[in-house]
């Protein structure tokens, strides 16, 4: 898989946020080297969040997101920094862009405390310093100095200080129209993001550390209606790759082929990974000695939700009749016949309740912020969202007291095999 290729999922989200013509677009487009976002001395000339995939030395895959002024104003700039805060859900560090001419003003020490609450990385870009009062500005606070207007309220590591000790909230004189700093900012972004990364657990795999090397994995991919034509989905990609990084085999069947390939085998498989869909029919051919998972609880320990996915499946079992269940995707795929989120997950709830329940559904940045009427959220594994973004989604309906799983731990409750399909995570409590 090319750089050009990797999925958004797999990007690191860097978020450039501020007040409006603080100059973020013309920060962007310096930054990637492109004319990414348009830029204009007229305010709110963003208006939605501009995206844009590249490869960003010395980081790699990353997605460039410039977002509107959140300092807009209106129903219509309401609208825009609620954008702008869903932004916030997924941004893995985040750059301020100041205008240094202007000084800080509220938005922007309104935005630093929300980077702090959700304990997002930062970077102060303080930018047009190519004009001596910005540069002037930049230099007293770096300082730390307090003095003046401009850094009013900007003190210790939010402001840079010396004696700071964190690389977090570094201010960076920048200057879009000649490119001073620019440089720097971008080795500063890489920077943040390794010592963030660093203070981490270690890297999440999708399967290959529960794997040796040698090892045979069977791979139940069902081609039915609703498979992407010519190609597999993400996941089942992502699964066969990190397979091979193990140095194992990986063996792709159908599920009308699960008992024959089992019997030609000499050893048997160290694990087997189905679809989510064929759970009920390929649990009866795969012998209880032989691990079984799927592919989606695969992908909610990857994305670091299994341990809250694993026991909100049992709220299946509490759904009354009446009750509203959100059924989210993260992506915006076509809806086919049979699809899983729209017709088959609904079936088998109420064939497994037998209530009459409300589905709703949603999909994309389509996610409710309030998710209160909902007796429970069943989501995709979020192969589209980048792990920041599913945790949050995740963290929104803990807090809120809504039970949440996910589709292939929901499929696996319903059919009795939960249990036994996460048997090979100690670490999760059903």
């Amino acid at each position: 898989m090319s750089l050009n290729d990797t999925p958004s999922g797999e990007r690191i989200h860097i978020g450039f946020f501020g007040r409006r013509n603080a100059g973020k677009s013309s920060v962007v487009n310096a930054v990637t080297g492109q004319d990414l976002a348009v830029v204009s001395r007229v305010e709110g000339t963003t208006t939605d969040p501009v995206k844009k995939a590249m490869e960003l030395l010395p980081l790699g895959p990353v997605l460039i997101i410039d977002t509107p002024g959140f300092d807009d104003e209106g129903a219509l700039g309401e609208l825009r920094v609620r954008k702008t805060r869903q932004v916030l859900a997924q941004t893995d560090v985040a750059v301020l862009v100041v205008d240094g001419s202007r000084g800080m003003c509220a938005c922007d020490r309104q935005l630093l405390e929300l980077f702090a609450e959700k304990e997002i990385p930062f970077l102060i870009a303080w930018n047009k310093c190519d004009l001596a009062e910005a540069a002037a500005a930049a230099a007293r606070v770096r300082s730390g100095r307090t003095d003046t207007p401009e850094s009013e309220g900007l003190s210790g590591a939010a402001a840079g200080a010396p004696d700071s000790g964190e690389p977090a909230g570094t201010v960076l004189p920048v200057s879009a129209l000649t490119g001073e700093g620019i440089y720097t900012l971008k080795e500063q972004i890489g920077a943040l993001y390794r010592s963030w990364k660093a203070g981490r657990e270690a890297e999440p795999r999708l399967v290959s550390d529960l794997l040796k090397k040698g090892d045979q994995v069977i791979l139940v991919i069902p081609i039915d209606k609703s498979a992407p034509k010519g190609r597999l989905i993400l996941p089942q990609q992502q699964v066969i790759r990190d397979i091979l990084d193990a140095r194992c085999t990986a063996v792709c069947i159908q599920e009308d082929n699960v008992q024959r390939t089992l019997d030609s085998l000499r050893t048997p498989p160290a694990l087997v990974i189905t679809d989510s869909q064929v759970f009920a029919s390929v649990q009866k051919d795969v012998p209880d000695d032989i691990p079984l998972t799927s592919f989606s609880i695969l992908m909610a320990r990857y994305k670091g939700f299994l341990k809250t996915a694993a026991p909100g499946a049992a709220a299946i079992d509490r759904l009354q009749d009446g009750d509203r269940i959100l059924i989210a995707e993260g992506c915006t795929h076509h809806r086919q016949c049979e699809d899983i989120g729209t017709v088959k997950l609904p079936r088998w709830l109420s064939d497994r309740t037998g209530k009459q329940l409300v589905i709703e559904t949603s999909s994309g940045n389509s996610f409710p912020e309030d998710l209160t009427p909902y007796a429970m959220v069943i989501h995709c594994g979020g192969c589209m969202l980048n792990e920041r973004e599913m945790q949050s989604r995740i963290r929104r309906a803990v807090a809120q007291g809504v039970p949440v799983t996910n589709y292939g731990t929901a499929i696996a409750y319903m059919n009795g095999i939960l249990k036994r399909s996460t048997a090979m995570f100690p670490d999760i409590t059903l």
